[in-house]
């Protein structure tokens, strides 16, 4: 399984930054790192073009010795009880943050961990998923991407469209703003309960389907008109996303605990954000629209 996870990231690496590259006009910067404790990965960033001010998709295959608390904050595993701290884990992860601030911020992550030889109940495990971050809300990119991601849900017995949706808004909350960074997607860990192949399955559909769930709602808002207010109510909203990826995300925590390659941890943060003190939005407006579901997540798939 390890094998055939670092090739289906790999390639799911390439296929999606070929897409990207056409789009943007632009070619990637790559960068293959080693980490001293054991195994690497393969960064490549977009930045300067047409359609992005920063995007980038990852790929790391990692090994070595967890320290207990690297341990404790990973989603899996817990069944060991700290024992069995060796480890494998590999996974592709990639975050969009687009020119224009009518087409959303996109994040995706799979990824595929190992404690010890693999073999004990509980030591080996899925994880991943997609969400959805616009600074400004179009309901039908809303129900497209979810939609996406339902039918992908929907052909995997392991997977449950409804339980991944709530993790996901759970997941995504800011506690000390009261609101979620965006609008929800998916979002599972520690999926173990069928067999390797049939998890495997699954996370390989879902990373095959992200191009189909993002590109569409791309190509629909990123030659939009927009005013500077826009792009500073963006700014803002990626100060949300900065504070989430800081203070709460689990991977970060993960690669900072585990000497990850810093540039690639904080890929994820956008170039530029932006901080107003005690910042207020007009009620009725865009923003506020925007902000309601951001604080009482929708079901935008009825059916």
């Amino acid at each position: 399984m390890r094998q055939k996870m670092v090739d289906m990231v790999h390639r799911i690496q390439d296929e999606i930054c070929e897409a990207l590259k056409l789009i943007d006009g632009v070619e990637y910067r790559q960068d293959e790192w080693v980490r001293e404790e054991g195994g690497g990965g393969r960064s490549r960033v977009f930045s300067g073009g047409n359609v992005f001010e920063k995007a980038g998709v990852n790929v790391s295959v990692v090994h070595g010795t967890l320290s207990p608390q690297a341990a404790a904050s990973m989603g899996g595993g817990h069944e060991l009880e700290g024992k069995d701290l060796d480890f494998f884990a590999t996974g592709v992860s990639l975050v969009l943050h687009p020119h224009n601030p009518m087409a959303p911020t996109v994040h995706a992550n799979y990824r595929y961990f190992e404690r010890g030889e693999g073999k004990k109940p509980g030591s080996w495990w899925f994880g991943g998923g997609a969400d959805l971050t616009p600074s400004y809300l179009f309901e039908d990119d809303a129900i497209h991407f979810h939609r996406v991601h339902k039918d992908a849900c929907d052909r995997h017995a392991v997977a449950d469209y409804s339980k991944f949706k709530k993790w996901c808004d759970d997941y995504f909350f800011i506690k000390h703003r009261g609101e979620r960074r965006g609008l929800g997607g998916i979002f599972f860990d520690d999926v173990n309960e069928m067999s390797r192949d049939e998890c495997f399955a699954f996370v390989t559909d879902c990373a095959e389907s992200f191009l189909d769930s993002y590109l569409p709602i791309l190509e629909r808002r990123m030659n939009l008109e927009y005013t500077q207010e826009h792009k500073d109510w963006q700014q803002i909203r990626r100060g949300r996303y900065v504070e989430f990826n800081l203070v709460y995300d689990r991977g970060t925590t993960f690669g900072l605990t585990t000497n990850g390659r810093i540039e690639s941890i904080l890929m994820s943060l956008p170039l530029s954000a932006r901080w107003e003190y005690c910042h207020e939005v007009k009620d009725g407006s865009e923003e506020d629209r925007l902000l309601e579901v951001l604080r009482t997540p929708k079901d935008w798939i009825t059916n």
